[in-house]
C-alpha cells in the first residue's frame, strides 16, 4: 500500500475510482483519449470444471469465497452455510486453497484481530466446520502453493494435519523436479515433516487440515432429499505420467471414491474477462500479446500490433504468480513501451496532442460517472482505518458501494 500511495499521490498520476471499463467508458474512447493504453486489470472470474452437479448449492469459488471474507461489495451478499455441515472440500492446493483452508480452520479471537469482514467473523464464529480437505490431481512434489503460505496454515495452534505417508513417495521424476526447483522442494519438506510429527489421530473437538493428493473430481453428489444441496464429491484417483522433460500430467486410473461433505470451494484458478474492441485468447483467457504489446488476433503473427494497446499481469500471461511475478512482467511491459516510444511508435513529434485526462473528466462528467480520486480514496481507507480503531483491528471495511461512496465524497 505505501508503495502504491507513493506512484499515486505523484503529481503526474491520477487516480479515476468507480470507473468500470466497458461501461462507464469503452476502449476504443480509452484509445482516442490517450496515446497509450495499458490493461492491467487481472483475472475477476472463474474456471469452471464441467463436471455434473457443479451448480448444485453449497459448491462456491473460492474467489467468490475470499471476496466475501475481505468484504467485497460484489462479495457481501455469498452468505455460505456455514452450520450444516462439519466438513468442507477445497479443490485444489495453491496459495489461494490454502488461505481459504486458514480462514476456515483459525480461530476466531485470531480472525478477529485481522482486517476480516464483520460479516464474515460473524459467519465464521457460529461456523460448524472441523474438517477440511485440501485436494489436488497431482503430488506433494507438484504443490501449486509457496512455503510461506503453507507454513502460515501448518502454524496455526490444536489443528491436526494428516497427510498419507505413501502419498509422499517420489518418484524419480519427482526427485528431478525438486532437485531443479527450489520452492516445490521446500513445500515438499513441509510437508514431510508435517507427515511425520502429527499424532495418529485427533483429540476430540480438534480442527483438521487433511491434504489428499492424487484425486480429480469425476461429479459432485446431490443430497437426494430433492434440496439441490451437495452431499459429496465423487473422486477419480489419478496417477501421474510424463508428458515431457520435467513435465507430469495427471490421468485417472479407473478406480473411485467419495468424499463426504455439505461445503465445496473450488479452487482451480481465476478467468480473465474480455472486453469489446480487445483480441482475447478464450481458451487461454488471455490477451495475446509480445512481451505486453497486444497482437491485433490471437494468430500470434509479431508484425501486427495494436498500436498504443498494453497489457499486463495476469491479463497478459494467465493467473499465476504472486506480486514479485507481477513486478517482473510490469517492468517487461514498460520496457516494450519506452522501446516504442523511442522509436517513434507512439506520438511521434507530428502528431497532434491527445485530450488525456481532461477529456477522460468531461466523458465521465457528461455520463454522470462519479469518478473518484485517489484523495476520495484515502478518506475511504482513514475511515476504514477509524472503524476498526474502535474494535481494535487494523480496519473495518467499509463493504457497500453505497457507503463507500458516501464517505469518498463527504
Amino acid at each position: 500500500m505505501n508503495q502504491f500511495s507513493k506512484a499515486a499521490q505523484h503529481e503526474r498520476c491520477s487516480f479515476f475510482g468507480n470507473v468500470t471499463l466497458g461501461s462507464s467508458v469503452s476502449l476504443s474512447e480509452l484509445r482516442e483519449l490517450y496515446h497509450v493504453v495499458v490493461l492491467a486489470y487481472g483475472a475477476e472470474s472463474d474456471r469452471a470444471l464441467g463436471i455434473p452437479g457443479e451448480y448444485l448449492s453449497g459448491i462456491h469459488s473460492a474467489r467468490e469465497f475470499v471476496w466475501w471474507y475481505n468484504g467485497h461489495p460484489d462479495g457481501k451478499n455469498l452468505s455460505p452455510d456455514l452450520k450444516s455441515t462439519d466438513t468442507a472440500v477445497i479443490l485444489g492446493q495453491g496459495n489461494v486453497a490454502l488461505d481459504v483452508a486458514r480462514i476456515l480452520l483459525q480461530s476466531t479471537s485470531v480472525l478477529a484481530t485481522t482486517d476480516i469482514a464483520s460479516h464474515a467473523l460473524e459467519a465464521l464464529e457460529q461456523s460448524s466446520i472441523r474438517k477440511v480437505y485440501l485436494v489436488g490431481r497431482r503430488g506433494p512434489a507438484q504443490a501449486a502453493c509457496t512455503a510461506k503460505e503453507l507454513r502460515e496454515i501448518l502454524g496455526i495452534k490444536d489443528l491436526y494435519i494428516h497427510i498419507n505417508e505413501v502419498d509422499l513417495h517420489k518418484s524419480p521424476e519427482d526427485e528431478e523436479v525438486l532437485k531443479n526447483n527450489r520452492i516445490h522442494r521446500r513445500v515438499y519438506e513441509l510437508l514431510s515433516k508435517a507427515a511425520t510429527s502429527a499424532p495418529s489421530h485427533p483429540s476430540s473437538n480438534q480442527h483438521e487440515l487433511h491434504f489428499v493428493f492424487f484425486r480429480k473430481p469425476d461429479r459432485f453428489l446431490d443430497s437426494g432429499e430433492g434440496s439441490g444441496r451437495v452431499a459429496g464429491v465423487h473422486f477419480e484417483k489419478t496417477i501421474l505420467k510424463a508428458v515431457g522433460p520435467g513435465k507430469q500430467i495427471a490421468v485417472g486410473t479407473g478406480s473411485y471414491e467419495d468424499l463426504d461433505c455439505g461445503l465445496v470451494l473450488k479452487s482451480i484458478g481465476y478467468k480473465s474477462v474480455s472486453v469489446d474492441g480487445l483480441p482475447f485468447d478464450h481458451e487461454k483467457g488471455v490477451v495475446p500479446n509480445i512481451k505486453g504489446r497486444v497482437l491485433v488476433e490471437t494468430s500470434g503473427d509479431p508484425t501486427q500490433l495494436e498500436k498504443g494497446l498494453y497489457v499486463c499481469g495476469w491479463l497478459k500471461r494467465g493467473p499465476t504468480g504472486i506480486i514479485a511475478t507481477n513486478l517482473y512482467c510490469a517492468e517487461e511491459t514498460v520496457a516494450s513501451i519506452s522501446e516504442d516510444v523511442h522509436q517513434g511508435e507512439i506520438a511521434p513529434a507530428s502528431t497532434l496532442p491527445k485530450p488525456g485526462r481532461q477529456g477522460l473528466l468531461q466523458l465521465l462528467d457528461n455520463r454522470d460517472v462519479r469518478a473518484v480520486p485517489f484523495s476520495a480514496w484515502e478518506k475511504i481507507d482513514s475511515e476504514e482505518r477509524r472503524l476498526g480503531n474502535l474494535r481494535s483491528k487494523p480496519r473495518e471495511k467499509l463493504t457497500t458501494y453505497e457507503n463507500l461512496l458516501k464517505v469518498a465524497t463527504e
